[in-house]
């Protein structure tokens, strides 16, 4: 009967055996996909590890070499936890983490042994009071500064150090003897894991924020312009009886742009930190590009609004009476479309090539003066209120998007003259757009040319 017994567990383990072989097979071969794609679409994260790596080894070096492990001792340890923490995918980011997390342990440490000698001179029983003193009152000032945006924005983490060296070094020296010696050790590990990072960040494949931040702007209006231009042809345009929109790729490829400020915020910021590299100098304009990005989102909403009636007449599928008068407003459309989407594809070309834009104005223009032309439609006797309302709410719509495009010329145009971009080689400046409008009247643009 035992016998029985063991051979059909043997036999229900042999035919479950090769079902958990294949899952694991499975999801581990979904897991090396998904791995190969991350590193497909962006190649510099597998350098950024193996930079991480570099560094954690260079770092170890201290510890495992007799001669410099006596001098340091087991503070070695600080600086490759430094490393560790320190260490940022970009240039900006490592000198932000590194420098705050260098300046705030020498001033912690300098601050700390400054409270223990006032505090020695209150005898053993006030010692600890005023230890106790300094950390409260120091701690909770530091704290409350990380409340404060400009702090918060940049030197949040080297608060944060701050709080966290002050504490150790005047709380350890109740008990701690060598006191100097240890926050010398400690100092110097620090010093070696910053320098360590900023050395293999900066000079190992660097990956600089700025750079990132510039392509980024440069992207999103490519966005925008994808969607426009997709919209003139594929439903305006020449395609728009070929049926359903559902699908298409470009009515997507905006929706990232209404989520960007956030990456921006940071790239910005680390930015800030990076010296001058390549195309870019130590001062250049990165508030600017926020400016770019906060008026390229609101383009974005109005395309939003935009894309979310015409899915809504998509499903609708109203019958006209008046063909004529459909066939011009979606004629004009397109146009105000198509022009709207080829000024900021101009301009994120622009930004790209670090060129001064001259035909981004001119697109505009057209698309304004077609804006104004669909105001003169009238239509026919046989149409329907709602249709007229459809055609017209459609319009308004697409008008608004062409409106809000001019402040991102002009905003391209500032950063152009900011960051000295280059200008057209035949000595003119580019076309610039000023929108004239009353309450009543559709917009109107001019074209003015400085010679």
């Amino acid at each position: 009967m035992d016998n029985a017994v063991g051979t059909n567990e043997k036999v229900g383990f042999n035919s479950w055996c090769p079902l958990l072989i294949f899952d694991s097979m499975q999801k581990l071969k979904e897991l090396a996909q998904k791995i190969r794609k991350i590193g497909k679409d962006d190649p510099r994260r597998v350098l950024h590890s193996l930079k991480v790596g570099l560094a954690l080894t260079l770092v170890s070096i201290f510890y495992y070499v007799n001669p410099l492990f006596h001098g340091l001792g087991t503070s070695t340890m600080w600086a490759v936890f430094t490393v560790v923490v320190v260490m940022e995918y970009t240039v900006g980011g490592t000198l932000s983490k590194g420098l705050n997390r260098a300046f705030a342990t020498l001033l912690a440490g300098a601050l700390g042994l400054g409270a223990h000698h006032l505090a020695a001179l209150a005898g053993d029983k006030g010692e600890p009071i005023l230890l106790g003193m300094f950390v409260f009152m120091l701690a909770a000032m530091a704290t409350f500064s990380r409340f404060m945006p400009e702090i918060k924005a940049r030197y949040d983490y080297g608060v944060t150090i701050f709080i966290l060296t002050f504490s150790l070094v005047a709380v350890s020296s109740y008990r701690v003897e060598e006191l100097i010696k240890l926050a010398y050790q400690r100092l110097s590990t620090v010093a070696i894991g910053v320098t360590t990072c900023l050395c293999t960040s900066m000079f190992v494949f660097p990956i600089w924020a700025g750079e990132d931040l510039h392509m980024l702007v440069a992207a999103n209006l490519d966005k925008l312009a994808c969607f426009l231009e997709g919209m003139g042809v594929e439903y305006f345009g020449e395609k728009m009886e070929s049926g359903s929109l559902e699908g298409k790729s470009f009515l997507q490829s905006y929706k990232t742009v209404l989520n960007s400020k956030a990456t921006e915020d940071s790239l910005a910021n680390f930015a800030r930190w990076e010296p001058g590299h390549g195309r870019f100098g130590f001062r250049h304009p990165w508030n600017q590009y926020l400016k770019i990005g906060a008026i390229t989102r609101h383009c974005a909403c109005s395309i939003d609004a935009l894309n979310a009636y015409i899915s809504t007449l998509q499903q609708s599928h109203k019958t006209t009476t008046d063909l004529e008068f459909k066939q011009k407003v979606q004629v004009a459309c397109a146009n105000m479309s198509k022009e709207t989407g080829k000024a900021l594809a101009e301009l994120a070309s622009s930004i790209r090539e670090m060129k001064w834009s001259s035909i981004a104005g001119k697109h505009l223009a057209i698309a304004t003066e077609t804006a104004c032309r669909v105001k003169a439609l009238v239509p026919a006797e046989n149409s329907t209120l709602l249709e007229v309302l459809i055609s017209a709410t459609t319009v308004s719509l697409l008008t608004e998007v062409v409106r809000c495009t001019n402040p991102v010329i002009a905003a391209v145009e500032e950063l152009s003259r900011l960051a000295e971009f280059k200008r057209p080689e035949h000595g003119r400046k580019a076309g610039t757009v000023k929108p004239i409008a009353d309450i009543e009247s559709l917009p109107h643009a001019v074209i003015v040319i400085e010679k």
